[in-house]
């Protein structure tokens, strides 16, 4: 968070997708998007809560590149937040701050309340109790809404998937201790039939119409290759598949 020259708060949307467990920019500038089609909707400027802006960021030739950013104003961010992927434990976490600190703003500015008389420090008690009931309800309404800790979470990425070296780890009580490699020939095996034979990278088609994994453009060097990763569903499958109900490795 930064101050502009007013001593308002900015906020970096690079700052702001760390916090809220994105990796990927293109997946969270869809967020950006979808909240400011939000403000849109309810008839306010975007433009008054989003800048375009540019930042340096190690990578690149030159060891620095320019990257696209936006600043944000604390309504801009806070909108940003509620329209995050809710399943998120850092995004719930960044929506109980602004939730938190719009409430703060709003109490301060009602404030012109004289504190010197009995009267004054009864009505600004009433409004911090006010605003005290809103954070506990907000959490409690965040806490309902937050999903369960599944037992592959410790090996998902942000996008809830798992790439074949952490599915690998997560199953070691299984496999003896496999590495990737020896792990994806696993996956080949006829009984199994995970993975394809001649095209070794990349799962049978009935294993992503299941929902047992994904397949994602990665960056391997120069180039962009498919890539598998399991969900949590497919990581199940393929435990009940090897006939062993285990937990995951710690």
């Amino acid at each position: 968070m930064l101050l502009d020259h007013k001593g308002e708060e900015r906020w970096s949307a690079r700052d702001l997708q760390q916090l809220m467990g994105y990796e990927r920019w293109d997946r969270f500038n869809g967020v950006i998007q979808q909240a400011q089609q939000t403000i849109t909707a309810s008839g306010l400027d975007p433009l008054d809560h989003f800048r375009r802006a540019a930042r340096l960021m190690l990578g690149g030739r030159w060891g620095k590149r320019s990257v696209a950013d936006y600043r944000l104003t604390r309504f801009g961010a806070y909108h940003v937040t509620l329209a995050g992927d809710g399943r998120k434990p850092e995004v719930a976490a960044a929506k109980t701050y602004f939730a938190v600190r719009t409430r703060e703003a709003e109490a301060s500015q009602q404030s012109t309340t004289d504190v010197s008389t009995p009267e004054g420090v009864l009505v600004l008690a009433e409004r911090y109790l006010e605003a005290a009931r809103d954070l506990v309800a907000t959490k409690e309404k965040l806490a309902i809404a937050a999903p369960k800790a599944g037992k592959w979470d410790a090996f998902c990425d942000s996008d809830g998937l798992i790439d074949m070296g952490c599915a690998a780890k997560a199953l070691t009580n299984v496999t003896g201790g496999l590495g990737r490699t020896k792990f994806m020939e696993l996956l080949r095996r006829e009984d199994i039939r995970f993975l394809q034979v001649q095209n070794r990278r990349l799962p049978y088609e009935n294993h992503i119409k299941a929902g047992r994994t994904e397949v994602k453009l990665v960056q391997a060097g120069y180039q962009w290759v498919e890539q598998t990763f399991f969900t949590p569903k497919g990581l199940d499958w393929l435990v009940n598949k090897l006939g062993a109900g285990v937990s995951p490795a710690t």
